[in-house]
């Protein structure tokens, strides 16, 4: 029975990231608009973010609870997820192209990003995400989203056509003000609640299956966090939207590690296990696929 309850409120609680990502997402964007931001902007910040929402709030809520195997492993497995399955599933859909900006420059970044989580990790402080580690890639996360917006106005200003945006956009200003409050304020909620569900059940789950937390996070936990991604990419798919499709998976893989790993690792040092670097390896393989099928 208490197996039973833990996997609903395992459900329960990933609805609630999902729901409140997506809830949180629009609120934010339609306040956001209000106050005269571009849509270019909130676009790459915002809702790049949003998407990596619920990964954020599993692993946070894991690093407070002092649940590192389950932090790491949530990030390592959502990549994996990504990386492999949505881009898979997409590519069946309708064969992927790969643009040659994502080429030169967001593959690029992972690439080093994951080095780094690497050289922290197994050299530096071999088995430990220190909290000066951890600090850095937050760091590397901000100079990426300023990188993130400067390319994107560069763009802008070579003539890109934003007129179907801008559309889309128009129609989320009438929406009224208190109601994005509204929906920022239950999204965020939905995120966070989500979260602590998510993390508790999770945990019960494994010690009833006897399974560790990292395993608990590089499967169940890592496949239902990655569910926003995995619409998003699908719906841009069947739209012939490559770059969505295939950009949302790679911004969703370095947000995953500089912005998760790098701010639960600041609120605790995230220890890992012996086997962890096997994970990690392949989460780096996926991504070389990917790279040399592209080139193709």
């Amino acid at each position: 029975m208490e197996i039973f309850l833990n996997i609903v409120l395992l459900v329960v609680g990933m609805a609630l990231l999902v729901k409140g990502a997506d809830f949180f997402v629009d609120g934010a964007s339609s306040i956001a608009k209000k106050l005269g931001i571009p849509s270019l902007i909130i676009g790459l910040t915002l809702v790049s973010i949003g998407t990596s929402l619920p990964e954020a709030s599993v692993s946070i809520n894991a690093a407070i609870t002092n649940s590192s195997d389950l932090s790491f492993g949530n990030v390592i497995g959502s990549n994996i997820f990504n990386t492999l399955f949505i881009i898979g599933t997409c590519s069946i859909i309708l064969p992927t192209v790969v643009s040659k900006d994502i080429m030169r420059f967001d593959i690029i970044i992972l690439f080093i990003v994951m080095a780094i989580l690497a050289i922290f990790s197994y050299a530096i402080t071999p088995f430990i995400l220190d909290v000066w580690e951890a600090a850095i890639l937050f760091v590397i996360f901000v100079l990426y989203i300023v990188f993130a917006v400067l390319r994107a106005l560069k763009e802008k200003k070579k003539g890109l056509n934003l007129e179907q945006e801008a559309t889309e956009e128009t129609s989320k200003k009438e929406q009224k003000l208190w109601l994005s409050i509204l929906f920022t304020v239950l999204g965020l909620a939905g995120v966070v609640g989500g979260g602590i569900l998510t993390v508790n059940s999770a945990k019960a789950l494994a010690i009833s299956f006897g399974m560790s937390e990292l395993l608990v996070g590089l499967t169940i936990v890592a496949v239902g966090t990655s569910l926003p991604e995995l619409v998003t990419s699908l719906v841009a798919s069947r739209k012939g939207e490559n770059d969505i499709a295939v950009g949302n998976v790679i911004g969703s893989n370095i947000f995953n590690i500089v912005f998760i790993l790098g701010f639960s690792g600041m609120i605790r040092p995230i220890t890992l296990t012996q086997n962890s670097w096997f994970d990690v390896i392949v989460m780096a393989v996926g991504i070389l696929l990917i790279f040399l099928f592209a080139l193709n």
